[in-house]
């Protein structure tokens, strides 16, 4: 018998055969499960901990998904770098503001006439309380709202408390806002060698080739995303467009410019729009165009969210409908309507860069696996 022959090379063979080979792989799977949730566990806390930073640099990338391609087209016409980058980022500016500007100027001035629909409606509603089903006395009323008055009082402090958290989110968003700027001028300006210091920090020379590709691949898919994003928030615009013109309203082609930008924002960004839609077809045509203004933008929501969003982004970045919707809606539980702006994109480039990697390594290394770092 040769050495290392007999029962010492038999017993381990007896003991990897005593442990059935389904319950070898799945040990295998959940540890290997367990590191990578545990990385992306750490990833997500420490992006929640630094949240302005991590919102302000994702909205600059997801804005130069968009913008890129415009700037690429000035340094062709031997624009020069910097100067492209910022001429971008001024029309962007400037495209918004014109859009605002307008909306803001509308609703300042229908705030007049809506203070008076209200109050009238109070009114009404005061006067259908005593006569209506109810027969309620004016002291029964008087004393209804002595208590909301009271209740108000009682609760300044909460008011207070109130006021101070949104000083503090309006710092937090003008400091995001400006970071967003500031990195998206730079990101147009330089991105192609800020990606390749990244890859050359980071990443191992032996895989900097494939993670260069799907990285690529990567951002294709974003803009991508960011391109069928914004052909959904055109049919959006269209359709509430479409509705208010319909109606009468003085500001429709404003309002449609508004839900285009806020339909960006999958769900709530059509939600805030349309009801400042709604809000102005009450005030300058009255209550009947107002509640037909409601009806379209319900429709619009109701199309975007079953039939736009999952189809045209799904098939935009190669993710099934129902991965866009379980994803959104997961983002939005999470982190609100962060998470629900951010959801799609991340995984949608998560997917494009492992898809990559996956035919890099089927391939394998070329000229029969010599190294070509």
């Amino acid at each position: 018998m040769r050495a290392g022959d007999g029962r010492d090379d038999e017993r381990p063979e007896g003991a990897e055969q005593s442990v059935p080979r389904a319950l070898r792989v799945a040990a295998a799977v959940s540890w290997r499960a367990v590191v990578v949730g545990g990385a992306v566990y750490l990833a997500l806390h420490v992006a929640v901990q630094l949240y302005v930073l991590t919102m302000s640099v994702a909205i600059a990338v997801l804005l130069a998904a968009l913008l890129a391609p415009v700037a690429h087209w000035l340094r062709r016409r031997h624009v020069p770098r910097t100067l492209a980058a910022v001429l971008v980022l001024i029309g962007g500016l400037a495209v918004v503001g014109g859009v605002l500007t307008p909306v803001v100027s509308t609703m300042a001035h229908g705030f007049p006439g809506l203070q008076s629909q209200v109050t009238q409606s109070v009114q009404e509603v005061r006067s259908w309380l005593q006569t209506g089903p109810l027969k309620l006395s004016r002291n029964q009323l008087d004393q209804a709202f002595e208590q909301v008055i009271t209740a108000v009082r009682n609760s300044r402090q909460n008011l207070t408390a109130g006021a101070l958290d949104t000083a503090t989110a309006v710092f937090s968003f003008l400091t995001g806002l400006l970071l967003s700027l500031f990195t998206l001028l730079f990101l147009l300006r330089d991105g192609r060698r800020i990606w390749h210091f990244l890859l050359a920090v980071l990443v191992p020379p032996a895989v900097r080739d494939q993670v260069d590709r799907a990285g690529d691949e990567a951002f294709r898919t974003l803009t991508a995303y960011v391109r069928a994003t914004a052909a959904v928030a055109f049919m959006d615009a269209i359709g509430i467009g479409i509705g208010t013109a319909l109606v009468g309203v003085p500001a429709a082609p404003v309002l449609a410019a508004l839900v285009f930008l806020g339909a960006f924002v999958p769900y709530v960004g059509t939600t805030i729009t349309g009801s400042i839609a709604v809000l102005v077809a009450l005030v300058t045509r009255g209550p009947v165009p107002g509640l037909i203004v409601l009806a379209v933008a319900v429709g619009v929501m109701q199309l975007e969210g079953h039939v736009l969003q999952p189809l045209i982004l799904g098939h935009a970045v190669r993710l099934h409908p129902l991965a866009v919707v379980l994803g959104i809606t997961a983002g939005f539980l999470a982190s609100g309507i962060a998470g629900a702006i951010l959801a799609v994109p991340v995984i949608a480039t998560a997917n494009a860069a492992v898809r990559s990697l996956l035919r890099d390594n089927e391939r394998g290394p070329p000229d029969g696996g010599a190294d070509t770092s």
